[in-house]
């Protein structure tokens, strides 16, 4: 009996329920609006003006290249210093994995 109570489905439905009850537990003792709010006060209102269509659209571009050359760098460091030392045959993959990695870098900051 002790093992079924410690198999992962077993704990994952035990676990699901304690959290569940929690919830409802929660959502009972939560307080609860009695007073009904006016019409504007849910809507967003900055320095006096309204701004329904005053959305800022912030533009990535950059920081994906920023990101993707971080990505790429950390990923060549890792896989060139877990390398196995001691034979010509992975020094050449490694050197072959570089110039690979200085290619791609090349391509992503040439546009």
């Amino acid at each position: 009996m002790q093992a079924v109570l410690v198999s992962p489905p077993a704990v994952f439905i035990i676990l699901f329920a304690i959290i569940a009850g929690g919830a409802r537990l929660a959502r009972a003792m939560a307080f609860k609006r009695t007073v009904k709010l006016p019409a504007g006060a849910g809507a967003s209102y900055a320095c006096g003006e309204d701004n329904y269509d005053h959305r800022l659209q912030p533009d990535y571009s950059g920081f994906f290249r920023f990101a993707f050359f971080f990505t790429i760098a950390h990923v060549a460091a890792l896989m060139i210093t877990t390398a196995p030392v001691g034979s010509l045959r992975t020094f050449v993959v490694s050197l072959l994995y570089i110039e690979g990695v200085i290619i791609g870098l090349l391509v992503l900051l040439r546009g």
